[in-house]
């Protein structure tokens, strides 16, 4: 498992709404478009091919970035954990 941050940009607001549902369905936290999720490779694969349905490639933009063990942490950040099978409310 592994930390993936996803931040998107998505201009008509349908589907913007679309591609929040899938991605907070993952998320640990974030900031509105920009959220960590913690999953494995595929899984992410997965989560990239659902985007790339949701999204129209010409006007719309998604990064998924993948989250060093070693984050720069500044401020109040802090580097969140999670362990499979934890569910997050």
């Amino acid at each position: 498992m592994k930390h993936y941050l996803i931040a998107y940009d998505v201009v008509e607001s349908k589907r913007r709404v679309k591609v929040a549902k899938l991605v907070y369905g993952y998320a640990l936290g974030g900031q509105k478009s920009a959220l960590e999720v913690p999953v494995s490779f595929s899984e992410v694969k997965a989560i990239a091919l659902e985007l790339e349905e949701k999204i129209d490639a010409d006007t719309d933009k998604v990064n998924i970035i993948g989250v060093g063990e070693e984050a720069i942490l500044l401020g109040m950040a802090t580097q969140l954990e999670y362990d499979e099978g934890m569910i997050i409310l």
